[in-house]
């Protein structure tokens, strides 16, 4: 519509992403709501469809209605095949460093080709490129962004994953599960919120940091089993970029402290906790 409008609309329109359902939109439904949106995403039509098959189906029709229709409107062309392949490898990398030139080896394309098939999805909110976080610590950090399949529900359909027990054996489930907490936290995390990664070369890491406004610096740590445990690499980060306030979200709902000035807290809690500050 806007490309059609013969207005500029500068100064005339806002803009406002809708995302996907998030677990806060869905918690009240029932005690197995959260899973069922990790599982099935959240896509209204899959999210609420019948049962798993009916949800996993739509999700297949929109991948290949998206591939053949969708994207050829907003760019220039793009082979179908190659593009479903560039989302299928990503979605086996679920949250790895792009490395555009190995993904261009496998596909028999250029390294700038497949940062250009890459830019069109992120800007139809479908990839998210998570930045790194750069300060001058004195360390050697990494440079290249992580990137995600923003819903949970195309990286499985893509990878064939159609329900939990499917997703549960499958060697890309703590990536999946890590994708879908930072698309929940961020679809609910305040205005102006940063968000970015934190990884020397040396190992030291943090899954997600968010710059809040007036909050200041959040490290957070992703862990999907019940009960988690704090690496060294979490902790050695912590100590480098002395944040606020330090979290490892994880499968459960119990909150607790796992040592001094870290948390352990559920998904929902922590979306409550990131909503309430706007």
């Amino acid at each position: 519509m806007l490309r059609q409008s013969g207005e500029t609309l500068a100064g005339r329109i806002a803009y406002v992403d809708m995302a996907p359902f998030d677990v806060l939109e869905t918690t009240a439904a029932d005690s197995d709501s959260t899973s069922r949106l990790w599982v099935r995403g959240g896509f209204p039509d899959s999210y609420l469809a019948a049962d798993d098959r009916k949800s996993w189906r739509w999700r297949k029709d929109f991948i290949r209605s998206y591939l053949e229709r969708e994207v050829p409107l907003f760019g220039p062309r793009v082979p179908a095949e190659t593009l479903e392949r560039l989302w299928t490898m990503l979605a086996h990398e679920q949250g790895s460093l792009l490395n555009a030139s190995r993904l261009a080896t496998a596909l028999i394309i250029s390294a700038q080709t497949v940062t250009r098939y890459i830019d069109l999805p992120a800007d139809l909110l479908l990839i998210r490129r998570l930045r790194p976080f750069h300060a001058n610590l004195g360390k050697r950090l990494v440079k290249s962004p992580k990137v995600y399949l923003r819903d949970s529900g195309i990286v499985h359909a893509l990878l064939g994953m159609e329900d939990y027990n499917a997703l549960s054996g499958h060697p890309c489930v703590g990536a999946s599960w890590e994708g879908f907490v930072i698309e929940n936290l961020l679809a609910v995390a305040p205005e102006r919120t940063l968000a970015s990664f934190y990884r020397t070369t040396v190992g030291a890491e943090i899954d997600l940091l968010l710059e809040l406004p007036r909050e200041g610096l959040w490290a957070i740590e992703i862990k999907r089993g019940l009960s988690p445990k704090l690496e060294n690499g979490f902790q050695i980060a912590c100590d480098d970029l002395q944040p606020d306030r330090c979290f490892v979200v994880y499968g459960g709902e119990d909150r607790y402290p796992i040592k001094p000035g870290v948390e352990v807290i559920g998904l929902k809690a922590l979306a409550e906790l990131l909503a309430s500050l706007r």
